[in-house]
Parts: C-alpha cells; sequence; structure tokens
C-alpha cells in the first residue's frame, strides 16, 4: 500500500538554514521512505532570493532561451533545461519586493539533503525537489520533480510483454514525476505543509544517488517543438560566430525540406541548393578578388578595403556553407515586358524559401547569416561550379552553432509599414 502524508510545522525557511535538520525535527523519517520537498524552501535556505519589484528582469536573468511569449505571460528555457513558465521565478510566500529563483542545481540540493538524513539517521531514502509545472496542450498545474537523488527517475518497461501479449516498444514512466504529482495532493499551496513523505515505494528507492532529474531532460535533438511558431519567426538572428560544432546531414534535411515548400509560381519547384565541400576554397578566393576589385573602383584602399574584404571571412571559416539559387526554367516566356515580371515572381519564390530554409535552421538551435556575395558575381560561380545559365544566385548562407548569445531584436511598430488606402 502505498501512503503519502503532509508534513506540518516546519518554520519558516531563511537563508543558510540545515534544511535536512529542520525536516528531520518536523517528521519521522524510516528507511526506503521517500521524502518530497517543494523547490521553494530549497531556494530560501539556498539564499536565492532575489530583490525584484518586477520579475521580467528575475526572468531575463534565470532563462537560457525564450520559448512563446504571450503578453506579459513568458515560457522560457532555464539554464537546467526546463521548460516552464516565468523560468519558475516566483514572488508567493516570499517578503515584498523579492521573488524566488529555483535551485541552482536540484539534483546536487537533493543529495546534500539525502545525505545528511543519511548520516544522522543510518537510514536510505528518496528525495524529490519538485516545481509547478504547466503543460502543453493541457490547462491545469502540476507539481514535477526538478531535483532528485536515491530515487529511480525511470521506469522503462520497454521490451516487457502486456497482458495481451503485446511488446512494449516506448513505454518508460517517469517515475519521479509521477510521485511529485501524487505528493502535491498533500501539500495544498495556501498551507504550510512543503513536505511530503511517501511510503509503499521503497522499490524505487535507490543505494546510491542516481542520474537525478538531468536524465529527464530531452535534448535539443530530440525537441520536436522546440520554438512557439511566433518565436520561431521573431527570435531569428542573424549568427556571425560559429562553434566548431559540426552540424549534421539530419539538420540540414530539415531545413531544406522547409525550404521547398514555399510558394512558387506554376506550381513549380525551382529551388536549388549547393552544399560547399570541396570546391568551397577555389570559389570563394575567386568571388574574393572579384570584390577587392569592385572595391577598388568604388575608391576603397588600405584598411578600409581590408575591413571591408575581412566581412567575407564567414564564408570561410563557417562550419558550413549552402548557396540558394532560383532555376527560371520552367518560367513563361512572352518576349515583351511580362518576361522581367516572371524572373520577378521566382526570385520572391525563391527568397520565401531561403526564409524558410533560415527559420528552420533556428528551430533547430542552429545559427545563420544569409550574405548577398555570389548575386555579385553571378558568372562567377556558375562557370566555377559548372551550373546552368538558368540558376539565379540567391546569396550563401554561413551555417553553425552560436559561440555567442545574440542580442533581442528591437521590438518595431507595424504601423511604421503597413498602410491603408
Amino acid at each position: 500500500m502505498i501512503t503519502i502524508r503532509g508534513v506540518e510545522g516546519l518554520p519558516q525557511i531563511t537563508a543558510g538554514d540545515d534544511l535536512a535538520s529542520l525536516i528531520m525535527h518536523a517528521c519521522t523519517l524510516n528507511d526506503g521512505d521517500v521524502l518530497v520537498i517543494t523547490s521553494k524552501i530549497v531556494s530560501k535556505a539556498e539564499d536565492r532570493l532575489l530583490p525584484a519589484l518586477d520579475r521580467t528582469d528575475a526572468i531575463t536573468s534565470e532563462a537560457k532561451r525564450l520559448v512563446a511569449r504571450r503578453g506579459r505571460t513568458s515560457i522560457v528555457e532555464t539554464r537546467h533545461g526546463f521548460i516552464m513558465a516565468a523560468a519558475g521565478v516566483d514572488m508567493s510566500d516570499v517578503p515584498f519586493g523579492y521573488a524566488a529563483l529555483l535551485p541552482v542545481d536540484p539534483d546536487a540540493s537533493a543529495r546534500l539533503v539525502r545525505a545528511a538524513i543519511a548520516k544522522a539517521l543510518g537510514i536510505t531514502i528518496g528525495v524529490i525537489i519538485t516545481d509547478t509545472f504547466g503543460r502543453a496542450w493541457r490547462d491545469g498545474l502540476v507539481d514535477m520533480a526538478i531535483g532528485a537523488a536515491g530515487i529511480q527517475v525511470l521506469n522503462d518497461f520497454r521490451g516487457e510483454v502486456d497482458l495481451a501479449g503485446n511488446k512494449l516498444e516506448a513505454t518508460v514512466m517517469a517515475t519521479v514525476d509521477e510521485l511529485a504529482a501524487a505528493s502535491e495532493l498533500v501539500r495544498q499551496k495556501l498551507t504550510q505543509s512543503p513536505l511530503a513523505i511517501i511510503t509503499g515505494v521503497s522499490h524505487f528507492v535507490t543505494s546510491d544517488d542516481g542520474p537525478g532529474v538531468q536524465a529527464l531532460v530531452r535534448q535539443n535533438k530530440d525537441d520536436w517543438f522546440r520554438l512557439g511558431h511566433r518565436e520561431a519567426i521573431t527570435t531569428r538572428r542573424t549568427i556571425r560566430s560559429f562553434t566548431e560544432q559540426p552540424i549534421s546531414d539530419e539538420v540540414l534535411e530539415i531545413a531544406l525540406s522547409a525550404a521547398i515548400t514555399a510558394p512558387a509560381p506554376h506550381h513549380s519547384h525551382p529551388l536549388r541548393f549547393i552544399r560547399l565541400k570541396d570546391s568551397r576554397i577555389a570559389l570563394l578566393d575567386r568571388m574574393t578578388e572579384a570584390w577587392r576589385a569592385d572595391l577598388v573602383r568604388s575608391g576603397f584602399e588600405g584598411d578600409a578595403l581590408a575591413k571591408r574584404l575581412n566581412r567575407g571571412r564567414i564564408l570561410y571559416e563557417a562550419p558550413e556553407v549552402i548557396l540558394p539559387f532560383v532555376s527560371l526554367e520552367d518560367a513563361h516566356h512572352y518576349g515583351d515586358h511580362r518576361d522581367n515580371s516572371e524572373r520577378d515572381m521566382f526570385m520572391i519564390s525563391g527568397g520565401a524559401g531561403v526564409e524558410n530554409f533560415l527559420l528552420a535552421l533556428h528551430g533547430e538551435g542552429v545559427g545563420s547569416a544569409w550574405i548577398s556575395s555570389t548575386i555579385f558575381c553571378s558568372p562567377i560561380v556558375r562557370e566555377t561550379l559548372g551550373i546552368s545559365e538558368q540558376w539565379q544566385p540567391l546569396g550563401a548562407i554561413a551555417i553553425g552553432y552560436s559561440s555567442v548569445t545574440p542580442a533581442e531584436r528591437e521590438v518595431l511598430s507595424h504601423q511604421e509599414f503597413f498602410t491603408t488606402r
């Protein structure tokens, strides 16, 4: 039988308090129990209260990445990897003018409490630290684990056979989240019950600390919904400084698949892409010489010339360079002014495709810079790469994982760019 009981009588926690000692004075713990602790009292003990009359600054300081924003509500990725509203910053049950931040390392906090109790009482328990989360596609809040020690965090049923004889292939239960949510039933929000003790689940308690809740954090490559659709558009920035981390073929395929969904004239598919590998240096060297000649004709010399040419180094140094093109093979030919309009339609379609490409990369956490260079020397590009005269260059795209945190985009008023006639 599983029993969950709340613990009352814990004093108000302040910075520097010995949380494990206070817990042991407030309740009786036995071997095999699971102790559930709300993150608020851990944050207080660890001095994670921040002066913040407006919690916006606190959220910004705790957020690793903005996932979605609607009005005053922000869904962000915290430094721990949790996706949650307001980065877990909470201004309830704290002194006025302060905000409680999540523990710096909730798994480490759980290990410390567990070790102190084990040393004092000579028992083996599991410890779970919880916080309140919203859930995608579901109203209402639930408590989930943000830190754990001495507890089996996942219960893997893959390979087992159910009663109907079916082999389970994808069933991995988040044990710590199930226990965290259940414990909240006896830790009501408006009562002084920041603790719960669960008995009857000793088969989940482990002798070692285990991997903690970090084992549950989904990695970027497995995150299908990394950005909200608005944020995928509004948070993309041009990235000009990259790490050396390679870009997987899978990421490029995702971006290319998005690119070719762009609308195009006459039900055509005019986008073409070339991934520069062996030909990169030869092409870029020829383009650089052409650019140098153009700049000299425009009056550039000395440091000013070198500075402009140096802006092209990104194409030499980026982990990947993709050249987009629009093929005019399917354009209609009228023999009059409409021919120019046909070309314009196809070029506009190409721009839409490139934008899809850039946004898809951003959604995968990959940075990019769309650079116009190939447009200014299209004969050199076509000759060096041996491609058709019908292929119109759309610039070059430098791709890589950003080595810097880009500044937020300036918010512009749409009224400056929109009119009604």
